[in-house]
């Protein structure tokens, strides 16, 4: 029999696929989405400024508060952009763009930036010439020695590739994906497909990912023609930024009858009945009583509104660390080109760790308008009075905080980061148009080793007991933290309710 009343806690990108999907699955069951924030969509947060350029001309620019760009490799994101009537909003990045073929590296005492290879060949000229032969000698020829219990991704890089590329290249990764510090992070729940390649490769990572993945898809997803729009795509984004497809998924929400979404309300209590049903408390001094629930909510979170003892406790809900993340938009003139083309630069972790007095916590930086100049156009009073040859302002995103705890605490100033972008790029940064800084408190979870087996551990709890299988925890927290695992896990859910 499939559930009477579903309640959805937390409107961010997980919540609002989980309930996207669970009306798909029980088109007649009320279900009841609450947010703690007045706006919905979570950490995506798009919006459109305008600037005037040198001469004058007002420009729309979009600007990301939050991810940016996607991979087209999460069919969950093909299925939504498809069922959500999204395929003329995507903006797509050719695998030959120079966004997708040139990354580089700031590297703590060096001056400028350092070009990723992109190629076999272009290891053998690149800067970075000694680090990648000794992570391919160290690799290819160390016999296997993972250890019987999950380790940190660096722990993982450092035993295979060695210390150097493990902080160079290792740190920088997880600096770009999880604003955390890879000493810390589980490669078992973040990076399983290097534990695949060294199980294909008898213990040589490199060997395994020169071998094909034996790796079939079990799942049927609805892309309709999304998959071949998406061939030789590298990145993709929205023409309106990432805020389409949570904006998409809240508007065919809101024109089900039976769905309700709440708004700039907070949870004070989650119980259980002794009837079976859930009891929740919110800030409104409403009372409600679903059947079933599904928490989207930062595990933390979680935690404060259920019972402090008891057996509606659960597990493993405050282990994990989170990270905070300071977002810095610049909108540059057009007129002055001052860094690379290209997709960014990531930074590694310094070699004295990360309490380094005057460093800003800089973590990385995206050269936005190389990839996604497509979002930024004239307003439409000028649109035919420009040359066709017109270029919007220059867009750029730098990312700080993360390890750097301390900076999180501290004012940053918009001075001092042009004056360390000036020192990375080598270049002279011009004057911004107009600059905006965005603090993420708590964005971030970093699963630590050991992270697959707490969550199996709590998924056990949740199936018995009082539970029953009826409340489903879902999230950042628990799963993946990219956009393609939010969407895959809401997803999921509810599948053994029916």
């Amino acid at each position: 029999m499939p559930p009477r009343h579903i309640a959805v806690l937390g409107g961010g990108l997980t919540g609002l696929s989980a309930a996207f999907h669970l009306v798909r699955r029980f088109p007649t069951t009320k279900l009841t989405l609450l947010e703690q924030k007045y706006q919905l969509g979570g950490w995506a947060q798009s919006e459109r400024v305008e600037v005037r350029d040198d001469a004058g001309t007002p420009y729309s620019i979009l600007l990301e508060a939050g991810p940016r760009t996607l991979r087209p490799n999460a069919n969950s994101m093909l299925e939504l952009i498809h069922l959500l009537g999204l395929k003329d909003s995507v903006i797509r990045i050719p695998k030959t763009a120079p966004a997708a073929r040139r990354r580089f590296l700031h590297i703590p005492g060096t001056k400028g930036l350092t070009p990723l290879p992109s190629s076999i060949p272009s290891v053998l000229s690149s800067s970075l010439r000694s680090t990648f032969i000794e992570a391919f000698r160290n690799d290819f020829f160390r016999r296997g020695n993972r250890p019987d219990s999950d380790e940190s991704l660096d722990s993982f890089m450092t035993r295979r590739f060695g210390e150097s590329p493990a902080r160079l290249l290792g740190s920088s990764l997880v600096h770009g994906i999880y604003a955390a510090d890879s000493r810390l992070l589980s490669v078992r729940a973040a990076f399983p497909s290097l534990l695949d390649a060294e199980d294909r490769g008898n213990g040589s990572v490199i060997r395994g990912m020169l071998r094909a993945s034996q790796k079939s898809e079990h799942e049927t997803y609805d892309v309709g023609d999304i998959r071949a729009l998406m061939e030789y795509t590298s990145v993709y984004s929205f023409r309106d930024g990432l805020s389409t497809i949570t904006a998409a998924l809240a508007e065919c929400l809101k024109g089900h009858s039976h769905v309700r979404l709440q708004t700039g309300i907070s949870l004070k209590s989650l119980n259980i009945n002794t009837d079976g049903s859930f009891e929740l408390s919110t800030s409104a001094n409403e009372t409600i009583r679903p059947t079933h629930v599904v928490s989207a909510l930062p595990l933390p979170k979680l935690q404060a509104i259920l019972p402090s003892a008891g057996s509606l406790t659960l597990p493993h809900l405050t282990h994990n660390p989170i990270s905070s993340v300071k977002v810095v938009n610049f909108v540059f003139p057009s007129s002055t080109s001052f860094h690379p083309a290209g997709f960014g630069y990531l930074i590694p972790r310094p070699e004295g760790g990360y309490d380094v007095p005057g460093n800003p916590g800089i973590l990385g930086t995206v050269f936005d308008s190389c990839a996604l100049e497509a979002q930024d156009s004239p307003t439409s009073a000028f649109t035919n009075t420009l040359e066709n040859n017109a270029r919007p302002p220059i867009k750029v995103t730098m990312m700080l905080g993360g390890p750097y705890s301390r900076v999180l605490s501290e004012d940053v100033s918009f001075d001092s980061l042009l004056s360390h972008l000036s020192a990375h790029l080598q270049r002279v940064v011009p004057d911004p148009l107009h600059a905006r800084m965005h603090h993420h408190k708590d964005c971030l979870p970093t699963p630590t080793p050991g992270h697959l087996t707490r969550m199996a551990e709590l998924k056990e709890v949740l199936e018995g007991g009082p539970w029953q299988g009826r409340l489903e925890v879902i999230g950042a927290g628990v799963g993946g933290a990219s956009v393609g695992d939010c969407v895959e896990a809401g997803r999921r859910v509810g599948r053994a309710w029916s």
